[in-house]
């Protein structure tokens, strides 16, 4: 994150340089070339030679004055690349130690977010056993508190996961059989699909180096995602090393779509969860160098598409590992 910032950032100034500098070297170069050419072409001192030397003497002189042009430009542009690498310099320091406390103000909070949901999962267990050793049935008030603690341990664990991988910047890979890792995943998803019909494509064959863990989180919060939004079908599909998970159901508008990656951004704000799932999938992807993306539309009952106020659309989301 704090790279692209940097990045802009130096972008940004050279881009302000470049255009500041084309335009007066530009001013610079006209005015100079059209004083230039006001002069007269032959000196008045040798107006009594004859007209053959006349002409020597002007050819001579627009020679040189194109000479003297072109050198001007030469110049103009050695100057604007040399400034350009100057401005490049000190954008890159003066931007490192604008972003410096930034960087650390965020990480502190990272650590902060850590250690604060480390220490909240005790007492959150603890709450937990105690509502079990309680044995208290067909209490509707115990039965909101144990619904609520576990809203709370979810939301807990995301933010603790979230913060984790913030943090860390190395990633472990190791060759895998991302099929068969694939239908492992899916398979622990079988008990809620009860009402829904999953379809799966897979043609990667052989193994692949990837990062396990991530790729597993990634894919589980993909089809928990597409199991709460989806209407009656999942479709996933894997080829070479592209992930498709897809759902049919409402359509995301598409003034929401750009935020469904965003902490805490919920399209539905009645559905459960609190908006960490697809950010902490989007930042597990990143750190791994993948790409997660998303689309959203309306489909006929053919599968083709459909206008946009259809009833009956389909949500993908495509992951390049």
């Amino acid at each position: 994150m704090f790279r692209k910032l940097k990045t802009r950032l130096v972008l940004t100034n050279m881009g302000i340089t470049s255009v500041v500098i084309i335009v007066v070297f530009s001013i610079i170069y006209i005015v100079s070339t059209q004083a230039a050419g006001k002069r007269p072409p032959i000196p008045e001192n040798i107006s009594f030679y004859s007209d053959e030397v006349q002409n020597v003497v002007s050819f001579t002189i627009r020679e040189e004055k194109q000479a003297a042009a072109k050198d001007l430009l030469t110049m103009l542009i050695v100057s604007g690349i040399s400034i350009e690498m100057l401005v490049f310099l000190i954008s890159v320091v003066l931007a490192e130690r604008a972003i410096r406390p930034v960087r650390e103000a965020y990480e502190a909070q990272k650590v902060f977010i850590a250690n604060a949901s480390h220490e909240i999962k005790t007492p959150l267990a603890a709450i937990s056993a105690n509502l079990e050793a309680a044995d208290i049935h067909n209490n509707r008030w115990i039965k909101y508190v144990e619904i609520e603690t576990a809203k709370l341990a979810t939301l807990n664990s995301e933010l603790l996961t979230l913060a984790r991988t913030d943090l860390m910047n190395e990633t472990q890979s190791e060759m895998t059989d991302v099929a068969g890792l694939t239908n492992k995943t899916l398979a622990s998803f079988e008990p809620r699909l009860k009402k829904v019909h999953l379809t799966r494509k897979i043609t990667t064959d052989g193994k692949v180096r990837i990062n396990v863990a991530d790729y597993v989180q990634i894919l589980g919060i993909l089809m928990d995602n597409a199991v709460k939004y989806c209407d009656k079908k999942i479709r996933v599909s894997l080829n070479g090393r592209e992930l498709v998970v897809e759902n049919d159901g409402t359509v995301i508008a598409p003034e929401k779509l750009p935020y469904i990656f965003d902490r805490f951004y919920q399209v539905d704000k009645t559905a459960e969860g609190v908006g960490l799932g697809l950010s902490i999938a989007k930042s597990l992807a990143e750190r791994n160098g993948w790409s997660l993306t998303a689309e959203s539309g309306a489909v006929k009952a053919d599968g083709t598409k459909a206008a946009a106020t259809a009833d009956v659309g389909v949500t993908k989301f495509m992951l390049k590992f």
